[in-house]
């Protein structure tokens, strides 16, 4: 699977770390930045990464800021995107088969970078339960102007 993954300047190495891990589990890795610790806006990377799922040219997409709030906000912005902020493995799996995100937002100051690595797995892993696509397709009307 090709995956996006971007960073701001608090999460270079938590990226670094879950950039390797998904490389080891054979994933295609196409980073958007950040390389370094400088200041630096998280949007200025994040949504290209998200931009870059929503065009299809990466399957799903892993976005890591301070606290994972800003990148999330970023993602929620592009039309057709669903990005989940998760703080555990369990939330992680749980938005997966909820959910059924594109884009993972985490915190590099809530989180390790192990458990980072175990989170973005437990997404990567966990299969969509399709009980819950009513409540995307709801979502998804939202998004395009419409009620529930």
């Amino acid at each position: 699977m090709r995956i996006a993954i971007a960073c701001d300047h608090a999460a270079v190495a938590h990226k670094l770390a879950v950039s390797a891990h998904l490389r080891a589990l054979g994933h295609e890795i196409i980073d958007f930045g950040t390389a370094g610790e400088a200041s630096c806006d998280y949007p200025d990377h994040g949504y290209p990464a998200v931009k870059a799922v929503a065009d299809g040219r990466c399957e799903r997409g892993v976005l890591i800021c301070g606290t994972g709030i800003g990148m999330s906000i970023v993602a929620n912005k592009v039309a057709g995107i669903r990005c989940a902020l998760v703080h555990s493995v369990d939330t992680a799996r749980t938005t997966a088969a909820h959910n059924n995100p594109q884009v993972l937002a985490l915190g590099a100051r809530i989180v390790d970078a192990a458990t980072a690595c175990a989170m973005v797995e437990a997404w990567l892993t966990t299969a969509f339960e399709t009980r819950h696509q009513r409540r995307l397709d709801k979502i998804t009307a939202i998004e395009r102007g419409s009620p529930c």
